[in-house]
């Protein structure tokens, strides 16, 4: 299973990379995996401003439906739309092609409440 080391992570099973004070989301590896085939992603939220932990879209996948979660604070500023066509691409490449949403960060401090890659590890392996 793939846990990069330079992403932050969430007990929801998204993941968060900052670039210049804007962050790309998605879900991780494990996410995907426990989730089967993604067959849909739903996100409304373009243009929103979302707290931390709000729910900022759905994933489905043949199994079931799953709620997305806001890592940080913030607006969302794009959505990745190449998952329109290909939703697949999540479970294919979780961590590049398949990202979900770019957030124009509120607070970084924010970041340090979320999880690194080794913890994110000790979580998933109970």
């Amino acid at each position: 299973m793939n846990i990069p080391d330079n992403l932050k992570y969430t007990k929801d099973h998204e993941w968060i990379r900052v670039e210049n004070g804007e962050a790309y989301v998605g879900i991780t590896d494990y996410a995907q995996g426990e989730l089967g085939d993604i067959v849909f992603i739903e996100i409304e939220t373009m243009g929103e401003h979302l707290e931390q932990e709000e729910v900022f879209g759905t994933v489905e996948a043949v199994k079931t439906v799953s709620d997305l979660f806001m890592p940080i604070s913030g607006d969302i500023i794009m959505i990745n739309d190449k998952l329109e066509d290909k939703p697949d691409l999540v479970n294919k490449d979780p961590y590049g092609e398949g990202w979900l949403i770019k957030v124009k960060i509120d607070d970084a401090g924010q970041l340090n409440n979320l999880l690194d890659a080794e913890s994110y590890k000790r979580m998933i392996e109970v």
